[in-house]
């Protein structure tokens, strides 16, 4: 069952009252669940990771994978890791975090049984045992430089790891909040522990509504969920709300996703002049409205692995007509699937206006989210707008460009096939030096570059709105909710 249907028939369906209210929260469309398990939307991960934690998190300004539940950690050679938890960790309900909740937490997402979504996350731990009461050896099948990132995901109690599913969040956490009640379209959390502010997390799908409901005073924090040309309104002290917009630069990238292996678009040339007809510079500044930056390259700068000093690539309309010539593809005719969303349609009409300057002429269609995925799976598509929402760990590239996950088996949904980018791809999973693995994700995206099997676009901040009650919260560069906890 899915959450929406869980919050709508949920017992206790009362929305929060207006006195001491909690921070609220708004965001686009309900968690599909709040079971960390299943979770792969973009909502129902961060509010699981309200409720949960893993034995690692991320770093919010380096992306780097650091401790949360690991009171420390030794890697004994490149097939072992061993792990002592803190001892001052419990769940929600009391009991002490053991040993035997990480090994079963493990052994739940791996099993076929679970049926878990991140279950491929966990692939290469072949054993997972339990030393003492706060000591865990995990055993690898094969070096995995990305195991430390792998373990962010939230560690379960022992008895609950394998249960049915649990959509509604009943299962007991480590994380800053817990679920104190549900209603249709909103879940509302309490703290934990002493210190923080009660959440409501507040699904309002309609943009306006979105800005009203901040105009008014009912809501506190919304993040990413406004066209760039609202977000002036919100800074207009003549208004006297107290809103105010921060920023931070974010972990995403927007990109322009070619069909690599069939028609024009498979010739490199082809794809190479529709980036160089591009103009990203004009994109950041003005459709994005100044909180975005060209990107040149997939990671966002700042990353530990993003490449120094790539060279940015500005428009350039002859070259580009002179590889479509070279290319013999010149009044060329594609198609670009982009989503509903107002801000991306915009882009995309953009994208087509600068396109017929170098000869290409591109049909915009807009379709709902599940219906471009299902195309992108199919190959029922030329070029498609995309985001990579959360680049945190270099190897979601293997996930989208090796070889080997070419659909329906993965997410390689350009059909990118090239032998030496999947040896760049596997080199850069099992090298477990950091310095070494960031010089080989600098010649990977170099590669991806000169071959354009996909085209950066944007990497764009993290915008979020704020009432005076949430004035000192700051978004994290991964655009997760962290900020919430501890807000005065």
């Amino acid at each position: 069952m899915g959450l929406g249907l869980t919050l709508a028939s949920a017992a206790c369906t009362t929305a929060p009252e207006r006195g001491e209210r909690p921070l609220e929260v708004l965001v686009t469309s309900p968690p599909e669940t709040l079971d960390p398990r299943y979770a792969t939307d973009a909502v129902g991960l961060r509010a699981t990771r309200l409720l949960h934690a893993g034995l690692f998190g991320i770093h919010p300004e380096t992306l780097a994978p650091v401790p949360v539940l690991a009171a420390s950690y030794t890697f004994e050679g490149p097939l072992k890791l061993h792990v002592k938890l803190r001892n001052d960790a419990r769940f929600h309900g009391g009991k002490p975090l053991a040993a035997g909740d990480v090994v079963a937490t493990i052994g739940a997402f791996k099993s076929p049984a679970v049926a878990s979504r991140h279950a491929k996350v966990l692939e290469t731990i072949e054993r997972v045992e339990a030393d003492g009461p706060l000591d865990v050896t995990f055993t690898l099948s094969r070096p995995h430089a990305t195991l430390l990132t792998d373990l962010e995901l939230p560690v379960l109690r022992a008895d609950e790891a394998a249960g049915p599913p649990a959509p509604d969040g009943t299962l007991d956490g480590l994380g800053p909040y817990k679920v104190a009640r549900l209603g249709e379209g909103f879940v509302a959390l309490e703290p934990s522990r002493p210190g923080s502010h009660g959440v409501v997390l507040r699904a309002v799908r309609d943009e306006n509504a979105r800005a009203l409901r901040l105009h008014a005073g009912r809501a506190d924090v919304v993040q990413n969920a406004f066209s760039p040309t609202l977000l002036p309104s919100f800074e207009d002290t003549r208004a006297g709300t107290g809103l105010r917009v921060v920023t931070r630069p974010g972990a995403s990238v927007t990109y322009l996703l070619p069909r690599c292996d069939r028609g024009a678009l498979a010739d490199p040339k082809v794809r190479r002049a529709i980036s160089l007809g591009l103009d990203r510079e004009l994109f950041a500044r003005a459709l994005f409205a100044g909180h975005a930056r060209p990107a040149d390259a997939v990671l966002p700068p700042g990353h530990w692995a993003a490449p120094r000093d790539f060279p940015s690539e500005a428009r350039n309309v002859e070259a580009a007509r002179a590889l479509l010539r070279e290319a013999s593809a010149e009044h060329l005719t594609l198609t670009l699937l982009v989503s509903t969303d107002r801000a991306r349609k915009l882009l995309a009409r953009v994208m087509a206006e600068e396109l017929a300057e170098i000869g290409v002429t591109v049909e915009v269609v807009s379709v709902e989210l599940g219906t471009l995925l299902a195309r992108l799976g199919k190959g029922d598509f030329e070029l498609a707008l995309l985001q990579l929402p959360e680049v945190i760990e270099p190897n979601v590239l293997r996930t989208f460009l090796h070889g080997s996950n070419v659909p329906p088996v993965g997410s390689n949904r350009g059909r990118v096939r090239d032998a030496e980018l999947d040896a760049l791809l596997d080199e850069g999973d099992s090298v477990l030096d950091t310095s070494a693995r960031a010089a080989v994700y600098a010649r990977l995206e170099r590669l991806v570059h000169d071959r354009a099997y996909l085209l950066p676009v944007v990497h764009e901040d993290h915008v979020a709105v704020l009432s005076p009650r949430a004035g000192s919260y700051v978004p994290a560069r991964d655009g997760r909710l962290g900020g919430l906890v501890g807000l005065p």
